[in-house]
């Protein structure tokens, strides 16, 4: 009798890594989140050594064993300095810069395989686009546009054969770091974390451009009991969200500001890359956090600010969805690169 292969996807962070894994047909083992302790302070041994033990732990509790493991793709945060070797990257310690993490974490699956496995290794953003696109694209073809506003932008284009655009320097789709056309939006240079002067995209979309938005929209609403709160921008902003949900007038005329600004780089990008599909994703479309109200609303902003910006054929063809598979789309974005390689 055949051993029915799977793909396994390891998703890290610095914190955390999630595991996943797909069957041979694509279709997903299990959606319930399994997180484990990446131990990226210990170094580059430590940390394929907590990867191994997480599928392991993984593969246990699904009924899977390293017989059907015919691939593997680890999604980490870049930028790279060639293919699976690690750049200075923000959320990973600085010890890490240069470590050759696709030879490491292969020949640590081999081992514990006992024969060679194949592994793919790319952008966390670019593969949690690979495992967005791989639900909508069962529903329609053609190509995918991900952007998902979270501490930062992530962003990731998908072809129709379902893998991401990597760029000739593994950077491509830091699409966050674009500039924002700042003559629509009626508001000042936001600084943003790369160190650009332009008015990065990211600054006016995400959480860490957040408390400069919030000063400025004070001065629209100074009776605004945060305007007047001691407590510091950090938590004054991560009370926006909730207070979004409740109907807040100065937390919704950020968020649909937000959605505008997402909405024109949306437009942007269609010029550019020409989708069929635009996914949303990050934190304002969490389905434990976000009512269905304030999701519909925001997805209808970014769409309304998009359209009339692209051409009738694209306006026509465009098709807009929420993100929906949570913290798991990158470790199944890096199964489905696992699968589409091992199959191509």
């Amino acid at each position: 009798m055949k051993t029915p292969k799977i793909y396994l996807g390891t998703d890290s962070g610095a914190t955390t890594s999630k595991i996943a894994a797909i069957r041979e047909d694509g279709s997903i083992v299990s959606t319930k989140l399994l997180q484990y302790p990446t131990d990226a302070h210990k170094g580059p041994a430590a940390i394929t050594a907590a990867w191994v033990r997480a599928a392991d732990e993984y593969m246990t509790a699904n009924g899977l064993d390293w017989d059907q493991v015919n691939g593997v793709g680890l999604a980490i945060p870049g930028p790279f300095l060639g293919r699976g070797i690690l750049g200075k990257t923000a959320n990973l310690p600085a010890e890490l810069d240069g470590w050759n993490v696709g030879k490491d974490y292969a020949a640590a699956l081999s081992a514990r395989a006992g024969r060679p496995i194949q592994l793919t290794v790319g952008n966390d953003g670019n593969y949690g686009g690979v495992g967005e696109a791989s639900v909508v694209q069962k529903l329609g073809p053609g190509s995918v546009l991900l952007l998902a506003p979270g501490s930062g932008l992530g962003a990731a284009y998908i072809d129709a054969n379902g893998l991401p655009l990597d760029g000739d320097t593994f950077t491509a789709m830091e699409a966050g770091h674009m500039p924002a056309p700042l003559q629509l939006l009626n508001m000042p240079v936001l600084n943003c974390g790369c160190g650009r002067a332009w008015g990065c995209v990211e600054a006016y979309t995400t959480i860490s451009g957040l408390p400069q938005l919030l000063r400025e929209f004070l001065k629209k609403f100074p009776d605004h009991p945060l305007a007047a709160s001691t407590a510091p921008d950090k938590e004054k902003v991560l009370s926006l969200r909730g207070l979004a949900q409740k109907g807040d007038e100065l937390a919704l005329a950020i968020f649909d500001f937000q959605g505008k600004v997402l909405g024109l780089h949306v437009a942007n990008l269609v010029q550019a890359l020409d989708p069929t599909w635009i996914i949303i994703g990050g934190g304002l479309m969490d389905l434990e956090s976000t009512t269905e109200e304030f999701r519909q609303r925001y997805l209808n902003i970014v769409r309304d600010n998009a359209l009339p910006f692209c051409w009738p054929t694209q306006r026509e063809k465009l098709r807009f969805s929420a993100a929906s598979l949570g913290e798991l789309s990158q470790a199944i974005g890096a199964a489905q690169v696992a699968r589409i390689t091992a199959l191509a």
